[in-house]
């Protein structure tokens, strides 16, 4: 048997994900969650009690979480539990980054029911699950040409931050801010930091 954890904020979409794969005799959903805490509380109440998760499938966007994060924690804590990220935002750049982070797989949300279950089922195994048409946009985008701090301040900047008040978030002068970003529109080919930050945001750098 397959034990299995779902992480998404969305109630509905988790909820009937774990009805369509308590159908599976080879499935069972051990846990769900809809942010990262709860999930990490879950996984580390399971492993105690000798129902330890072998897949968890994560969603990126949980409001202030990151799935992406998440899956770097339980990698860390739960070596030998796979995360599959189940995402409705198929973007490049989040899966570099979800590989990065120690993912076995990834998918978007539409994908069919047949093949979720036959990948999960591979990734219990031991093989890796990538979507062909999100590997193809990742190679034709190439890596993500920005810094940490670039990073950083264009995230600031996606909520519509002045310079001065990202200068204040990151505890730089708004001076250096200024720089920081005019390098990020430079290699974005943005007008605004606004674009910049859109485009980076699109593109799943951010």
């Amino acid at each position: 048997m397959i034990s299995l954890m779902l992480v998404d904020d969305q109630t509905l979409v988790r909820q009937a994900l774990a009805s369509l794969l308590s159908l599976e005799d080879d499935l069972k959903v051990s846990g769900q969650a809809d942010n990262n805490q709860a999930a990490l509380q879950q996984l580390r109440a399971l492993q105690n009690s000798g129902q330890a998760v072998d897949v968890a499938l994560v969603d990126i966007e949980m409001g202030s979480d990151s799935g992406l994060d998440l899956t770097r924690e339980i990698k860390q804590a739960f070596p030998d539990t796979k995360v599959l990220i189940v995402t409705t935002f198929g973007r490049p750049g989040y899966l570099s980054r979800a590989l990065a982070a120690g993912a076995s797989g990834f998918i978007v949300k539409d994908t069919p029911a047949d093949q979720l279950v036959s990948i999960i089922r591979n990734i219990y195994a031991g093989a890796k699950h990538i979507d062909p048409k999100l590997a193809a946009d990742a190679l034709a985008q190439g890596p993500n040409p920005l810094t940490p701090r670039e990073i950083e301040t264009l995230n600031c900047a996606l909520t519509g931050a002045s310079i001065e008040q990202i200068a204040a978030t990151v505890f730089l002068a708004p001076g250096t801010v200024r720089n920081i970003i005019s390098g990020a529109m430079t290699k974005l080919g943005a007008k605004s930091r606004i674009e910049a930050a859109q485009t980076a945001s699109a593109a799943g750098w951010l």
